[in-house]
Order: C-alpha cells, then sequence, then structure tokens
C-alpha cells in the first residue's frame, strides 16, 4: 500500500515536471522565435544608436516607437546574450516580424546598414559642412570646426585655401555614425584614388598643379551646366593662361563678391580689390570657387586644344555659349547676349 502510494506520488512528480519543462520550453522558444518586432507594419524601420548610448536608452526607443511588441521578452534575451553591456551605436535595418533572436544578434553584431553621402554645389566650407554632414551623426558644426582646423589640415599637407579641391562631388556610402574625422579620412583617400597616375601625368602636360586643376575646373563647373562643352571651355583658359592674359571669370568676381545670386557682371564689379577678381589679377585664383566635379576636372585634364581666346553665352539662353578668336568678333557675340538680356529685363 505504502509502495502504490510511493509510485503514484512520483508519476504525479513527473507529471507535472514534464509539464513544466514543456510548459518552460515553450515559453522560452517563444521569447527567442516568435515575431516581435513592427506587428503593424510591413516597412523596415531605422533605427539610429547615437555613439554613447546605453542599453535603457536603445529599448526606450524600440518600444516607444513600437518597433517591439514585448520589451519584456526582448529584455530577456538581450541580457541572456550579453547585449545590454555590449552596446554598439549605428545605423540599424530592422525588418518586420524579426522575433527577438535575430534583433539581438543584429544589434550586438555592429552589422550596420551604411547610408548615402551626397553633396554638389557646394561654394563654401560651410555649405560643405552642412551638405556632407546631413546623413551623418556629426553635426555641422563638429565638420566645420575641423574644416577651419589649420593643423589639423597641414597634416594631408594641404592649403586652407585650396582645401576645397579634395572634396570630390559625388555619392559615397558611409556608415550612419562615422566620426568628423574618419569622415576627412575618407574625403581624402577618394581624392587620392581620383588622382591616379595618369591623370597627374596629364596635370603636369598642362602646367598645373593638381590644386591649379581643381581650381581651373571649378571656374570651368561655374561657367557652363553643359558637359560636353566644358572641355572647350578649359581650352580657352588655357590658352589665356599661356600668354598671360587675365582669366576675366565672371564666376571669380560673383565669388568675390559674395553675392551667389548675381547674375549680371558690371563693371563696378570688377573693380573689386580682391585675389578672385580675375579681371584685375591675371592667373588662376588662390582656390576653388567651388566643388568641381569629376566631369569638370576631366574637362581640364582633357581640354580641347583649339585657338579660341573668347566665348560668351549664347543669346537664345539654351546654355552653350559662342566663341571667338579674335576680339572683335567676341564683341559682336556679346553684344547679342547683351541685347538679349536687356529684352528680357535681366539687369
Amino acid at each position: 500500500m505504502q509502495l502504490e502510494k510511493r509510485k503514484k506520488f512520483l508519476l504525479i512528480l513527473l507529471v507535472s515536471f514534464s509539464v513544466l519543462a514543456i510548459s518552460m520550453t515553450f515559453y522560452f522558444y517563444q521569447v527567442f522565435f516568435s515575431p516581435n518586432t513592427l506587428p503593424e507594419s510591413e516597412q523596415a524601420y531605422y533605427l539610429k544608436i547615437p555613439t554613447n548610448s546605453v542599453y535603457k536608452t536603445v529599448a526606450n526607443k524600440l518600444y516607444d516607437d513600437r518597433v517591439i511588441n514585448d520589451a519584456l521578452s526582448f529584455g530577456f534575451v538581450a541580457k541572456t546574450l550579453g547585449y545590454q553591456e555590449a552596446v554598439k551605436p549605428g545605423l540599424y535595418k530592422i525588418e518586420p516580424k524579426m522575433n527577438n533572436l535575430e534583433l539581438v544578434r543584429l544589434l550586438r553584431s555592429g552589422a550596420q546598414t551604411p547610408v548615402k553621402v551626397t553633396f554638389n554645389n557646394v561654394r563654401t566650407k560651410e555649405d560643405l559642412a552642412e551638405k556632407i554632414t546631413a546623413n551623418l551623426e556629426v553635426s555641422e558644426i563638429q565638420f566645420l570646426d575641423l574644416l577651419q582646423d589649420s593643423v589639423y589640415i597641414r597634416k594631408f599637407e594641404l592649403e586652407e585655401e585650396t582645401l576645397l579641391g579634395m572634396f570630390i562631388p559625388n555619392t559615397y556610402e558611409l556608415w550612419w555614425n562615422t566620426s568628423a574625422e574618419s569622415l576627412f579620412d575618407r574625403m581624402y583617400k577618394e581624392y587620392q584614388k581620383f588622382w591616379t597616375e595618369e591623370r597627374k601625368q596629364k596635370a603636369q602636360a598642362l602646367g598645373l598643379s593638381q590644386n591649379e586643376v581643381s581650381t581651373l575646373a571649378s571656374i570651368v563647373q561655374a561657367e557652363s551646366q553643359k558637359a560636353d562643352e566644358r572641355p572647350k571651355i578649359a581650352g580657352v583658359y588655357l590658352n589665356r593662361l599661356k600668354i598671360g592674359m587675365p582669366l576675366q571669370a565672371d564666376p571669380t568676381l560673383v565669388y568675390a563678391t559674395g553675392d551667389f545670386t548675381l547674375k549680371r557682371i558690371l563693371n563696378v564689379h570688377k573693380e573689386i580689390d580682391s585675389p578672385y577678381n580675375t579681371y584685375k589679377y591675371a592667373g588662376l585664383p588662390p582656390g576653388p570657387i567651388n566643388l568641381p566635379d569629376i566631369n569638370s576636372l576631366n574637362a581640364v585634364l582633357n581640354a580641347e586644344k583649339h585657338d579660341y581666346m573668347y566665348f560668351c553665352a549664347k543669346e537664345d539662353f539654351s546654355g552653350y555659349h559662342s566663341f571667338a578668336v579674335t576680339y572683335n568678333e567676341h564683341l559682336a557675340n556679346a553684344r547679342r547676349y547683351q541685347n538679349a538680356l536687356n529684352a528680357a529685363k535681366i539687369f
């Protein structure tokens, strides 16, 4: 009798333990493997984890933004896998219906999603700092401070006046939490990558340094939005440089005035005392007046060889130019354009 009671007790205990074990197994399975992200969305969520963030900040953001449905189960898995003490900053793409195990492994791995950084139409360091940091954690002010740090710049054997020529407009992939220094370093590497031995030899054949190519390319780019015409314009300026003739480039005067809305250059502007006044001073200005893109740089390196010394915007406002060998030809072209400006009431 006593033996039967003992057997019955052991059986009940075994059954209870089995039920508990099954329940616990099911619970842990649910905690680790049940979908827990974006329950009401079919779109991915991009989580930004700032530098020096702690686990609580990450967990609160995920829950507050309704990225995770069950914060308790996420916290348990994060603790189990050691993520709470190993938060990595960056940008992470969280897909709908991810389970806690997938989410924690993603965040713990530091497997970020890169961001695209694009910058163009830049004239000043302030412009550059604003545009290049638009999709990054680093602030505009932080990067501008670096651009104005003469000690830091000279580590790269760069000069403050020609620094902008180092930044080649394009679209680049970077990590969202890239630091100001790492961003500068990446752009310097892209600059070095552009200046192949072939391009260096072309610049040398033109009698120009890399900085001078960038400066001339910035003028060519400002003169024409038509990529197919830029090599011809570059040829005009190279012809002038060869004989010591002032470049007389209107875009450099616009830069000298600081008024980038200026649409028409007048004689009064030609009297501005600035090293960027290429009517008053022969040769290239001290540095680029914008960030020349790859097309403009190549336009200078592969400039057309011709006898043109002058060019003027066409009177049809097509964006193209009329070219002339003699000054009299140029005056005729200029009169047609000025008459068109007057007719359009552009003063």
